[in-house]
């Protein structure tokens, strides 16, 4: 039986640590998103919109791709090309992948849960939990969290050249310290607190918080956490192991050289990535996950608003990040929440309304092929917009901004790419 994390983990608090919690939940900055217009009529999924996006995932170098929604219509699962060359066999909806940067929800959520335990605050120096370790006393445990910290992603210039720097680290077993200092040899991107700027540092800092906290591996974390409570069958976090066991979806790596063969890329420790990078899971399991956390079941309301509390992340005013969470607001006014994910040879989308109900999971298995990452990205639109309208001819010019002739933006990139 699933049993809600609510449920086991709290205890009767006085009034003077509800007030606490308010105190360190709250944001550090004014800084927010403008409020959009929110959808209030559903549209169905646009299942041949989804077919369509896969499909042109697969036409932009991916051998294959697939996607989940889950609704109130039910389950729907669609899946394109294979999901191994050598064999070819076809992609299947039900197999496991490497999902990369959405295992960075996975930490803030082990995190949250933390600070509601009273174990640390948001908005405490991370020297205090863990002495020493950062050049700069003001980096707050919130600054990690939203990628205003200002260390510099170390994995720019490890995958400086795409496949000769995996191929240096596919078998390497990284400590979080070794990351860290990679890190710190690169001069720091910004202020802490200043702007955003994605860093896979990050997210390595959080899970050396985990650990520092609960004195057990992050996956220990996770798996007590997260997966046993949601039951999430498909779900593992196995570094160092390079394996991915059960039925799974191979990943295929672009070189930076135009027309080169495409790189088997699935067995790795992504021991360069760990806490930010390294989860293994389904389709099923990541609907199950963004669903369950949109409804409350695994962080209180007020950690939740926190959670989702965002800043843009460029200037489109349609794309955010709060908390280890992105925010997108698509075209019909449609807000989502989730993360994107890339690790070698795989693409991940895995988001779900704010109320839970509606989820959608997408994957293509290539990476460094950035066209192949936006045309995966129009799954969100087909799945949480529904068809759209076609305006008659002489509408056509004067069509607003987000309607039939949205054009979609490139995808957000977790890793660095050359194409």
């Amino acid at each position: 039986m699933t049993v809600s994390l609510l449920s086991h983990r709290r205890l009767p608090v006085s009034a003077a640590l509800i007030a606490a919690l308010a105190g360190v939940l709250a944001p550090a900055t004014s800084a927010s998103a403008a409020p959009a217009t929110i959808r209030t009529q559903e549209s169905a999924p646009d299942m041949a919109g989804i077919v369509a996006a896969l499909e042109s995932a697969m036409a932009n170098g991916a051998p294959g791709a697939m996607a989940r929604y889950s609704g109130p219509e039910g389950v729907r699962g669609r899946a394109v090309g294979v999901r191994d060359r050598e064999s070819g066999a076809a992609m299947d909806t039900r197999s496991r992948f490497r999902i990369g940067s959405v295992s960075k929800t996975f930490s803030s959520v082990v995190l949250l849960q933390l600070v509601e335990e009273g174990r640390l605050k948001l908005d405490t120096p991370v020297n205090t939990y863990l002495e020493g370790l950062l050049p700069d006393d003001r980096i707050t445990v919130r600054h990690l969290l939203t990628h205003r910290s200002g260390l510099a992603d170390y994995t720019n210039a490890m995958f400086e050249q795409t496949v000769p720097g995996f191929e240096a680290v596919r078998n390497r077993v990284f400590s979080y310290q070794e990351l860290v200092d990679l890190s710190l040899a690169e001069p720091r991107t910004t202020e802490p607190g200043a702007a955003y700027a994605y860093s896979n540092a990050n997210f390595v800092v959080v899970g050396m918080l985990i650990e520092k906290l609960t004195g057990r591996p992050v996956a220990d974390a996770y798996q007590r956490r997260i997966i046993k409570p949601l039951g999430l069958r498909d779900t593992a976090y196995v570094h160092p192991d390079t394996r991915i066991k059960g039925t799974h979806v191979r990943g295929y790596l672009h070189p930076d050289e135009s027309g080169a063969p495409l790189v088997d890329s699935t067995e790795q420790t992504v021991s360069w990535a760990q806490s930010a990078g390294a989860v293994i899971s389904s389709p099923a399991d990541l609907n199950s996950f963004t669903g369950a956390l949109m409804r409350g079941r695994l962080l209180s309301p007020r950690t939740l608003e926190a959670m989702t509390t965002v800043t843009p992340t460029d200037g489109t005013n349609t794309r955010f990040y709060g908390l280890g969470l992105r925010r997108y607001d698509l075209s019909c006014g449609t807000r989502v929440y989730g993360h994107t994910g890339t690790v070698q040879g795989f693409y991940t989308y895995a988001f779900s309304t704010r109320d839970g109900r509606r989820s959608l999971s997408a994957l293509a298995n290539t990476s460094n092929h950035g066209a192949a990452n936006t045309a995966l990205g129009n799954t969100l639109e087909a799945a949480f917009c529904g068809k759209r309208p076609v305006p008659a001819p002489a509408a056509r010019s004067t069509a607003p901004s987000g309607t039939a002739a949205h054009v979609p933006l490139p995808a957000e990139r977790d890793l660095p790419e050359r194409h």
